[in-house]
């Protein structure tokens, strides 16, 4: 898997949780997201099968305040409990 495919993903990932009102930096600090649960949700993005509508998603929440991931999101699950944690 080329080094671009995984930045674009962990990227996407960041702005859904930030859209979410999710800090996944601190989440880590704080021990509520190791590391290896933030690289498996990098690679689940990965697999994504509608990365396009997943950027018109964010471009539609640009400026933050989704109550949820979109339905599609395989890391919707992980980031919500994690929105809840805080």
């Amino acid at each position: 898997m080329g080094q671009s495919i995984l930045k674009r993903h962990a990227a996407s990932l960041d702005r859904v949780a930030t859209t979410l009102s999710v800090d996944l930096e601190e989440a880590t600090l704080r021990g509520e997201l190791p590391m290896d649960d933030l690289a498996e949700a990098v690679l689940r993005c990965t697999g994504c099968t509608n990365a396009d509508g997943c950027d018109h998603w964010l471009d539609d929440h640009a400026n933050g305040g989704a109550e949820h991931a979109p339905e599609y999101c395989r890391n919707a699950r992980q980031l919500e409990g994690l929105r809840v944690g805080t």
